[in-house]
């Protein structure tokens, strides 16, 4: 589910407990172990079985099993008693018990969740990789002791999790933070209808602050094929026509930003994926969001993660935490 695959274990228990995080991305998995005390004792990633279910529902199963042995003090010494949180690039629709929503496509419309709690000997959790993300920084990242905050990817796709006073916000579809398929926020006249995104739609915000977003932006400006990241170095460097295209992008990303600021209002906004490390995304977007943001005070706090790429498993891992449980 977006939220999680709640078991019966009561809160509380759990915290007791050796807790694997797992990242089910589109081209890696990273696995992590966090002791009671929430420290990492053992961390993996091996390349994802793309297209292939079966494969990935038994990668993901070797990685969990990889990743306990290596926490595990000699060869004599009994594995702790674990629990599972798996980050997934979707939600579980609660009507179906199917993924949906996933960009990693071969996904969608299977029932990975019942699939995983067959595979496992221990109870499970799921929840959309965004939300981990969000998780991880609102615990104890770059967000602890924020009363609300918006925890944002920018890679591949373009994902969002809401934390509300230390629990997720997902509601009753498991789509809350879900902001990167909805239209681009006050249009010029040569962004609409937009680009055609995977998921069928036109001009999602997903389509134009992507990493596949900013190259398919700047083939169209400039007919340069290059990825994202060429083009922010070469925005770095001087290149006008890629400077171009990278104040296009942080002027697109502010805008949508700003969208979600003024509906969930959060105290703190953690971008995290490939497009976050860019220094100057930081230095640009609060003066590119206030004027498209409802308040006397529009300067909104935004940083950079505290666990990098690491955010997301370790908050697939702290599903288990009696923060997450619902209020």
């Amino acid at each position: 589910m977006k939220q999680d695959q709640r078991s019966s274990h009561t809160s509380g228990v759990e915290l007791s407990r050796w807790r694997v995080g797992i990242d089910l991305g589109g081209t890696k998995i990273a696995a992590v172990v966090l002791n009671p005390a929430g420290e990492a004792c053992a961390s993996a990633r091996v390349s994802t079985p793309r297209h292939d279910y079966g494969a990935t529902i038994r990668t993901v199963v070797e990685l969990a099993q990889a990743v306990l042995k290596q926490s595990v003090n000699g060869p004599e010494t009994p594995f702790p008693a674990h629990v599972v949180g798996i980050a997934i690039p979707g939600s579980v629709a609660p009507a179906t018990g199917y993924v949906q929503n996933a960009n990693s496509t071969w996904l969608n419309g299977k029932p990975f969740a019942d699939d995983l709690a067959h595979a496992f000997t221990h109870p499970i959790r799921l929840a959309n990789d965004a939300d981990c993300f969000a998780l991880s920084e609102a615990s104890d990242g770059a967000a602890q002791n924020c009363e609300s905050v918006f925890g944002v990817i920018l890679g591949t796709g373009c994902g969002g999790g809401l934390i509300s006073r230390g629990h997720l916000v997902t509601g009753p579809r498991q789509i809350g933070g879900e902001w990167g398929h909805n239209p681009l926020p006050w249009p010029q006249s040569d962004e609409f209808p937009g680009p055609t995104c995977w998921c069928g739609r036109t001009g999602c915000i997903e389509a134009w602050v992507s990493g596949p977003g900013v190259a398919a932006d700047h083939l169209r400006r400039t007919g340069q094929t290059r990825s994202g990241e060429d083009i922010m170095a070469a925005a770095d460097a001087g290149d006008a026509r890629a400077l171009e295209t990278s104040n296009r992008h942080a002027d697109r990303l502010a805008r949508g930003l700003a969208l979600v600021t003024n509906i969930f209002d959060p105290e703190m906004i953690v971008l995290g994926g490939g497009l976050s490390k860019l220094p100057h995304l930081y230095e640009l977007l609060p003066d590119l969001m206030a004027p498209h943001i409802f308040a006397d005070s529009p300067v909104v706090s935004i940083c950079p993660p505290k666990w990098g790429d690491a955010s997301g498993v370790r908050g697939a891992a702290r599903l288990w935490d009696e923060r997450t449980s619902s209020p």
